[in-house]
């Protein structure tokens, strides 16, 4: 693969060798230094915690090292966009940092939320697409408008290592947050989780569905991976049976650029959709996942994310380990070090 920016683009197979990459390196089977004497960019035009410890650390245990940045605080204001007059406040275009960086580093990872101003132009990523159109070395996406496929891939790590593999019951429900998110992380762990041949089940408020277009190919991913998906207004019913409960709030599109209104919208399902103990009754003894930081009774009690059932910190350790595959997937492994 020349970049990674959603699980989408990969094989079944190719995200099968990620998963068993990722847990050679969590039991240390390998100890590949694939970055050794090479550095990787990383570029946070947001806040991070997970993912820029994670990939810093990361770096580091495959021989490498990280160069931070963030736009319009330790480098230049950045404009995407093709054509535009520069005569506002952005000082540097995509088209030379990239290539810039480029000269210098092995590959260079991106983290930009969407704005939730406008639906239509945020969907299609671009300010991501922005820098792999300019780029000559690997993009790593560490979550855009739409995708947050390390995170997705560390879920799918996570399932694996705690119930085995093969099909499971796998249920992303909405939650209530007092203000509206962007939907990278929903959007894909449903595409992840289809493309694993899971049994998906998506459950939100009516108006809170997911893009029309992503959920079609997410349909097509499912069937051509033996799987099923289903979505629901009836989140008791979700959690029926479950084996997989993973919580997130995003906002509905239908609201981007009014956030007034989605906010007095949502606050109509705060009590309703939270993880409780009673819900987690009604499945079959799921784990309970989220990709944190997480609102605690506000999303999930303290009683479910406290309890035996909650992987939420090995889900975030896991995020270690399959950004290292990932890196060494793209990267090719220049020197090999087993047991």
């Amino acid at each position: 693969m020349r970049h990674f920016l959603t699980t989408g683009d990969l094989s079944h197979a190719e995200l099968e060798a990620l998963i068993e990459s990722a847990l050679r390196f969590k039991t240390g089977e390998d100890k590949s230094k694939p970055l050794a004497d090479r550095s990787v960019a990383l570029v946070f035009f947001n806040p991070s915690l997970r993912t820029r410890a994670s990939m810093q650390v990361g770096i580091y245990e495959l021989g490498g090292n990280a160069v931070v940045l963030e736009p319009g605080g330790t480098s230049w204001t950045l404009e995407h966009r093709d054509g535009v007059v520069m005569d506002g406040d952005k000082t540097e275009h995509v088209a030379e940092f990239v290539r810039v960086l480029g000269r210098y580093c092995a590959a260079i990872g991106v983290r930009t939320f969407a704005a939730l101003k406008n639906w239509d132009e945020e969907r299609t990523d671009p300010v991501l697409n922005a820098f792999a159109k300019y780029a000559d070395v690997p993009i790593i996406n560490l979550e855009s408008a739409m995708h947050h496929p390390c995170q997705s891939m560390a879920d799918m790590m996570t399932i694996r290592e705690k119930l085995g593999a093969g099909r499971k019951r796998v249920v992303l429900t909405w939650a209530w947050h007092p203000k509206p998110l962007p939907m990278a992380v929903p959007n894909s762990f449903v595409l992840a989780a289809a493309q694993m041949g899971h049994e998906v089940v998506v459950a939100c408020p009516s108006g809170y569905e997911l893009d029309d277009e992503l959920m079609e190919t997410i349909r097509q991913q499912s069937a051509g991976a033996g799987g099923r998906l289903e979505v629901t207004n009836d989140i008791n019913a979700a959690f029926d049976g479950a084996e997989v409960i993973y919580a997130k709030s995003w906002g509905a599109k239908r609201f981007y650029g009014t956030p007034e209104k989605d906010i007095a919208q949502r606050a109509e399902h705060r009590e309703k959709w939270i993880v409780d103990e009673e819900k987690m009754t009604r499945t079959n003894r799921a784990i309970f996942m989220h990709c944190l930081p997480v609102r605690r009774n506000v999303i999930v009690t303290d009683g479910v994310i406290d309890s035996p059932q909650s992987v939420v910190i090995d889900e975030a350790e896991n995020r270690l380990h399959m950004q290292k595959a990932i890196m060494a997937s793209l990267l090719g492994k220049k020197e090999t070090s087993r047991g």
